[in-house]
Order: structure tokens, then sequence, then C-alpha cells
């Protein structure tokens, strides 16, 4: 039951978070929420069928410091999509490259780190891209948005179609819509 997620709104509409089903039902029971839509797969519980919420949003306002962008191993994977920017391998099991070495004075920030595979982490070794003869896919940089919630979260949210109209709209991760 715990691994369902909801999307929590301030009473403002502006995405605060995304929790568990489980925090969701305890805000409604507490009475701080109202459910804003409802997931139309049913939970089972021993006293019937329960329209599990999809969307709450916050009762009252909950005011908050302006979210910032924290650089992170989770959130330059989310940037670059779960994609290796030297091949191109997509997965979950990368590795975090500086583009400029450490040891060259190669600074932890959004535009010197890249998501890398284990085997092209290993072949460029502690080299530069051009000194290990590999391209970059894309030039890194740090997207330019400050996120509601966390950069993780919000990839994942914008795939879930009944979240959408309450996320912002952020062109670097905009959904590219098939021509044909």
């Amino acid at each position: 039951m715990a691994t369902r997620e909801v999307l929590l709104l301030n009473s403002d509409y502006e995405p605060l978070n995304v929790c568990n089903i489980r925090r969701a039902l305890s805000l409604i029971l507490l009475g701080k929420v109202d459910v804003v839509e409802s997931s139309e797969l049913p939970i089972r519980t021993t006293g019937g069928e329960l329209q599990p919420p999809s969307i709450v949003k916050m009762r009252y306002h909950v005011r908050r410091p302006m979210p910032q962008l924290k650089l992170s191993r989770h959130s330059v994977l989310a940037r670059d999509n779960y994609t290796c920017q030297y091949c191109g391998l997509k997965g979950k099991d990368l590795t975090i490259d500086h583009v400029i070495p450490r040891w060259m004075g190669g600074p932890q920030t959004w535009d010197n780190l890249v998501a890398c595979c284990r085997k092209c982490n290993l072949k460029k070794g502690d080299k530069t891209p051009q000194q290990a003869r590999m391209k970059l896919l894309s030039t890194p940089r740090r997207p330019h948005f400050i996120p509601y919630i966390s950069l993780p979260a919000y990839l994942k949210a914008v795939d879930n179609e009944d979240w959408a109209f309450y996320l912002p709209v952020f062109e670097a991760f905009a959904k590219k819509e098939a021509h044909g």
C-alpha cells in the first residue's frame, strides 16, 4: 500500500511534495487536506474497497522558503535523464563523472558533472574527454528553473497524466512529441 504516490498541493494549488498513500490518508483523516482527484485503482481493506487519492490539497497555506535546486547525485542523474552522457546507455546503475577531473581542478558544479556508465567512467579515467577521445552527448548545465519539488520527484511526476495539469512546464524536461 505504501508504494502508491500522491501529489500534495498547497492551498493555492502550487505543488508541495509527492508523498506515499499512507501519508496522504493520514492527512485526510486529520482533516488537513481535501481530495482533488482520486485514483482509479481501488485499495482493498477489511471494510471494503477505498478510492485512494491521487492528488490532495492543503486546507491552509503552507509558507515555505523559496526552494533551492540542490546539486546532488540524484539531481545530476535526473537532469541527464538517467543516460550516460558519453555512450547514451540508459539505466539506473550510473555513476557521476567529473568532465574536468578533480586533480586538474575540476569543480563539483552543475557544469562539470555528468551521468556516466561504469564502462565509460573506466575508459575515461582521470582524463578530460578530449584526452580520452570521448565526446559528450550534451553540454552539462545548471537547469534554468527552481522546482517546487525535487528534480527526481518532478521528473517522475510529469509522467503521471493526472498530475500534469498541476505541475509547471520546464522546457528542458518537456516531453518530445512524436511528429508523424
